[in-house]
């Protein structure tokens, strides 16, 4: 099993910029030939989100785009 290993910098509150980058990463270990894409906890919401988890709205969302990526970009 191949196994890549992404370090990123995700945004504290910016989804779907940060899921973009996620999708980028998945690309690009897929052209690696990976099996599997690891990120550092929090890499959808940015850490810390603090204040950010009380709102109902991004809650929803971040589970939203979560569901949706694990759908579309299996590795």
């Amino acid at each position: 099993m191949r196994v890549a290993m992404a370090q990123i910098n995700p945004t504290v509150g910016d989804l779907e910029g940060n899921i973009e980058t996620i999708k980028e990463y998945i690309d690009n270990a897929k052209k690696c030939d990976a099996d599997l894409t690891v990120f550092p906890e929090l890499s959808v919401t940015g850490y810390p989100p603090q204040d950010l988890l009380l709102e109902t709205d991004f809650v929803k969302q971040n589970k939203e785009l979560l569901t949706d990526l694990s759908i579309r970009h299996k590795t």
